[in-house]
């Protein structure tokens, strides 16, 4: 049984560590507010760009000079995979889930007979997967936006996938991430990247209201100056970058608000047991004084 003691250091231990989870709740919750703003407003912009881009393909015939970035190799051998995670803990089952979903994803492409390589962006997903796939991941990018998301940080992950791209290191990326839906709630989402997914871009987003409601509206009839080639050739590289920086800002409101709720329930558990820890320390100084008093007494009667 611990000594009275123990038990007065064990609750100034855990009075002090609810202390930094109830900080850390409170300041994931104010970059939560910045974060879910930025996603919320990159939203309108990606489903503006995928809507253009598939209008502009939908009746483009693919032929020997259609961009690669949306004809793709001819090949689905080499998968890329680019794992989106945070570079910090605390934030429950946030980097996890994605990991999880990495994992599964090799499995199922490995049995395809196909290779897999990783892009890690996130300390935590590198981390996680270089236990038991280290010879899989070809780069990784840690340290992204300290403080904030920004377009460039989008922009150099976006260079390198270009970059392993034109060298021929793969023929399918595709994106894992976490979409942020609340504050309690994070929806694991893979988006193909490469060959350009339009189509299925289109379909996915048919379920926001702003897509609805551009969709019931009368379509124009628009002709193109110079032809939809060169105007996709144009715009399937700001694309990538695009739909790369709204899953960094989807990924980063994401991340804290997990952050924040795995912080109030730690707050909410150290109190309960700091509740416990107090009152087994009430109870054992209460035995504690009263053996003493049993021991005077009898030592009183014995004289």
């Amino acid at each position: 049984m611990p000594s009275l003691k123990d038990l007065k250091n064990r609750i100034a231990s855990v009075k002090s560590t609810r202390k930094i989870t109830s900080a850390m709740k409170m300041v994931a919750a104010s970059k939560l507010r910045r974060a879910q703003d930025a996603a919320v407003a990159a939203r309108p912009y990606a489903q503006s760009m995928a809507r253009m881009l598939a209008s502009l393909s939908e009746n483009l015939v693919i032929t020997d000079s259609t961009p690669r970035l949306l004809k793709g190799t001819g090949g689905d051998k080499v998968v890329l995979l680019v794992v989106m995670t945070s570079d910090r803990g605390l934030c429950g089952a946030f980097n996890g889930s994605v990991v999880r979903e990495a994992r599964r994803l090799i499995r199922h492409w490995e049995a395809e007979g196909k290779q897999v390589k990783l892009l890690c962006v996130g300390r935590k997903g590198r981390d996680l997967l270089r236990r038991d796939h280290a010879g899989k991941i070809v780069y990784a990018v840690e340290a992204i936006a300290k403080k904030r998301v920004s377009f460039a940080d989008a922009d150099g992950v976006t260079a390198k996938i270009l970059e392993l791209f034109e060298a021929g290191e793969f023929d399918i990326c595709q994106l894992v991430f976490n979409r942020f839906k609340s504050a309690i709630a994070q929806i694991v989402t893979q988006q193909q990247l490469i060959p350009a997914a339009l189509e299925k871009n289109e379909a996915a987003n048919q379920n926001d209201q702003a897509a609805k409601v551009a969709e019931d509206e009368p379509q124009a009839v628009y002709e193109f100056e110079p032809d939809e080639e060169i105007i996709l050739e144009q715009l399937l590289p700001r694309n990538l970058a695009v739909q790369v920086y709204g899953a960094m800002l989807e990924s980063s409101a994401g991340e804290q608000g997990a952050r924040m709720t795995a912080m109030d329930n730690a707050t909410r558990n150290a109190g309960d047991m700091i509740n416990k820890l107090t009152l087994n320390y009430n109870r054992s100084r209460q035995a504690y004084i009263t053996k003493e008093l049993i021991e005077i007494i009898s030592g009183a009667e014995a004289v």
